[in-house]
C-alpha cells in the first residue's frame, strides 16, 4: 500500500538536531503536487526571502522568470522539461527558472560567483516555500534553448535551476510506478566526515 502525502513527509524529514532550523531538515524535494494554486501573497514572500540572499559585491546577479499555471509562461517552462521531469512537474501550480548575470554590472568584468550567489538566492526561496507549508523540486533536466528562445532570456545570463512550486499531493496522484517508488524512498546523506575536513582528505575533528 502506498504510504500516504503526510506520511511520506514524516519519512523525508532528516533526524533532528538540537539547534538546527527545522526548515533545514523539514524541506525535500516532492514531485506529487496538488492543483491548488499558490497565492500571491505567498509567491511574493518567495522572493522577497531570496532577495536578501548575499552576493560577491552585493551585485544581486540573479533574476527568475515566473509562471503561473493557466500563463504562457508556465507553458513554456512546462514544455522545456525532460525526462521524468516532464511527467510530473508541468503540474505544479507554478514553475521557476533562475538564472545568474555573467559578469558584473559596473566594470563588465566576469563574475564567477554569479551561480554560486543564484544558487543562495534560490535556497533561501525553497526554505521560505517549507515555511509556508508548500514544498519545491528543483530540476536540472531542461533544455535551455527552449527557454532562451522562448522567453528571450538574454546570452549574458547563464541557467541554474527549474524550480516546481506548489502544495504536497498523495504519491498515488504521480500514475508511475518509478516515481512513486522515488517519492516514498528515505532521503539520506553522506556522513560529515567525508565532507568537512581539516585537512584535505581528513574529517575535522569536531565531525569525528
Amino acid at each position: 500500500m502506498t504510504l500516504s502525502a503526510s506520511e511520506v513527509n514524516k519519512l523525508k524529514h532528516a533526524p533532528a538536531v538540537e539547534g538546527v532550523l527545522p526548515a533545514v531538515h523539514g524541506r525535500w524535494s516532492a514531485r506529487a503536487f496538488e492543483a491548488r494554486e499558490v497565492g500571491a501573497e505567498d509567491l511574493k514572500k518567495l522572493f522577497e526571502a531570496a532577495r536578501w540572499a548575499p552576493s560577491s559585491a552585493n551585485e544581486q546577479p540573479w533574476r527568475f522568470v515566473v509562471g503561473v499555471r493557466g500563463a504562457r509562461t508556465h507553458e513554456i517552462l512546462a514544455e522545456s522539461l525532460m525526462g521524468f521531469n516532464k511527467l510530473w512537474a508541468s503540474k505544479a501550480p507554478v514553475l521557476v527558472v533562475g538564472v545568474g548575470q555573467k559578469h558584473f554590472a559596473g566594470n563588465g568584468k566576469a563574475n564567477a560567483y554569479a551561480l554560486y550567489d543564484l544558487g543562495a538566492a534560490t535556497m533561501q526561496l525553497v526554505l521560505q516555500a517549507h515555511a509556508l507549508g508548500l514544498t519545491s523540486h528543483q530540476m536540472g533536466g531542461f533544455d535551455r534553448g527552449v527557454l532562451r528562445e522562448k522567453l528571450g532570456i538574454p546570452e549574458e545570463y547563464e541557467f541554474g535551476a527549474v524550480v516546481a512550486l506548489g502544495y504536497q499531493a498523495e504519491p498515488a496522484s504521480l500514475g508511475d510506478e518509478t516515481l512513486i517508488a522515488r517519492e516514498v524512498a528515505p532521503r539520506s546523506r553522506k556522513p560529515l566526515e567525508e565532507l568537512v575536513f581539516g585537512e584535505w582528505g581528513e574529517p575535522a575533528e569536531f565531525v569525528r
